[in-house]
């Protein structure tokens, strides 16, 4: 790594250290006015891993100033699955979205089936909420054909702009290209437009929700090309995991040969791109905090970073990817910061994607509807968890995935698991396929998720995680899925 790579690694790495330095601190800013209703800013990656992180200063002072979740893990680790859960507040099996296309995904399946009449979109603009809706939507939105949906006020959405330029854009339901100039990198473009969404809002003295969901760092991870240059020489983690089978490895993963030097190399390429990348994400929450304070409203506004899914690159042998079970891509990050929001604080109860609409929904004041299966995460954001809450998170997948319209298709060696689903607790990871395989990682003593324990599991303990796993993939509702 060159010299210049090693003094912008440290800056960051450093300012992440002072975040965890600052652990135990009190409350962040001061409470929203009495009857007032907060702001909400959701940043919604894609793809983004947990060792993207140190790669964002923004979020790091986010984590100092705010609550980071420990053990917040996806529904799938496949975008659509995972953003339908995220709107509407359903597990899968609720929202009827297990893939990216096809009957059983994308936005024809989540459109189709009435999802997205109700969703935290909905509900907050039923609150009195403008709401603004900016990126990427679902695999398989065309922005040339298919509308605005239910719930919102503002609507710039783009629909394959993975390369951020050359892509066309829903403007409220007008068409307009992008070519490919630097102003037109989608980050940047959506970075102004929440800014001046903020500013109109506050001119209006209204309450308001934005979805800021970036492509990036989604491949082909390009970043902005002032940041092109960014990180030479940084080459990808090479943890306990990298280029290591796990021990009992399930079928579909068992006979992958240790990694090549060409895929070694091509997965550090992948890696400082999107390092690279990243930064206009970081750079885009900065221009969205600046409006925020320019307009008066930031000590009312709650800002959450988060991701839709992880993402491999090297680890158990597999080339860059997703939709496995394994930590890399099913626990991503989850940050929070705003009024009465704790600081420093890091939670650790096992909470989900699908509680982010009822946490935004009691921000707002508004009513949760009954077929919503989360949980509003408020109570753990102000330090007053509930008597009782889930001990697991469910994750559940369909697969394999040979859909050749699918930008998430598996590429050669990256790994592409069959059907299964999975729970994930504070210490473990327990997963059944369909075709009868099991896989138990006690994450306590096995972080790396190395050592397959399933077949050596007691009796009681392996029928008390199955009835468990079989109890939460037919969960209706909070109340039953949280037992």
């Amino acid at each position: 790594m060159s010299r210049r790579a090693r003094v912008l690694l440290n800056s960051v790495l450093a300012l992440a250290l002072a975040a965890t330095a600052t652990a135990c601190t009190t409350d962040s800013s001061s409470p929203a006015t009495p009857g007032g209703k907060p702001n909400v800013v959701l940043v919604l990656t894609d793809d983004l891993s947990m060792n993207l992180l140190p790669y964002l200063p923004h979020v790091q002072e986010m984590a100092r100033t705010g609550t980071s979740f420990a053990n917040y893990t996806v529904t799938d680790s496949l975008c659509c699955p995972s953003r339908s859960s995220l709107f509407t507040g359903m597990l899968p099996h609720d929202t009827g979205v297990f893939t990216n296309g096809g009957k059983d995904g994308g936005y024809g399946a989540f459109h189709g089936r009435g999802d997205d009449e109700s969703t935290y979109a909905t509900s907050l603009q039923q609150a009195g909420y403008r709401t603004a809706m900016l990126g990427k939507y679902l695999n398989g939105y065309d922005p040339k054909s298919n509308g605005v949906p239910p719930g919102w006020n503002e609507w710039d959405v783009a629909g394959n702009a993975y390369g951020e330029f050359n892509y066309d854009l829903n403007e409220n339901g007008t068409v307009k290209h992008y070519g490919k100039a630097p102003e037109d990198y989608l980050v940047d473009v959506m970075a102004g437009k929440a800014a001046q969404f903020v500013t109109d809002s506050a001119a209006a003295h209204t309450p308001f929700a934005i979805e800021l969901a970036t492509f990036a760092p989604h491949g082909p991870y390009t970043p902005a090309p002032r940041d092109a240059g960014a990180f030479p020489g940084l080459t990808a983690p090479r943890g306990p995991a990298f280029d290591t089978l796990p021990s009992a490895a399930p079928s579909w993963l068992a006979s992958r040969t240790p990694l090549t030097d060409k895929e070694k190399k091509a997965i550090d390429q992948a890696f400082r791109k999107r390092a690279q990348a990243v930064q206009s994400v970081d750079k885009m929450i900065g221009t969205v905090e600046a409006a925020l304070d320019k307009a008066g409203v930031r000590g009312t506004t709650d800002i959450v970073f988060t991701s839709d899914n992880g993402y491999h690159m090297g680890e158990y042998r597999l080339t860059p990817g997703k939709q496995t079970a394994f930590d890399t891509d099913v626990h991503v990050p989850l940050v929070v910061t705003g009024p009465g929001v704790k600081a420093g604080v890091t939670v650790t109860q096992p909470v989900e994607n699908i509680d982010l609409r009822p946490t935004f929904e009691q921000l707002a004041g508004a009513p949760t509807p009954s077929q919503v299966d989360g949980e509003s995460l408020v109570p753990l954001l102000t330090g007053t968890p509930p008597p009782a809450w889930r001990t697991v998170g469910l994750v559940e997948h369909h697969g394999p995935d040979f859909d050749k319209a699918d930008p998430d298709k598996p590429k050669k060696n990256s790994g592409n698991p069959t059907t299964y689903e999975a729970i994930r607790g504070t210490g473990f990871t327990y997963v059944e396929y369909t075709d009868g395989t099991k896989e138990y990682y006690d994450r306590g003593t096995d972080p790396q998720e190395l050592h397959n324990t399933a077949a050596q599991l007691p009796p009681d303990q392996a029928k008390q995680l199955h009835d468990t796993l079989q109890a939460m993939i037919s969960c209706h509702g909070a109340t039953a899925c949280r037992h």
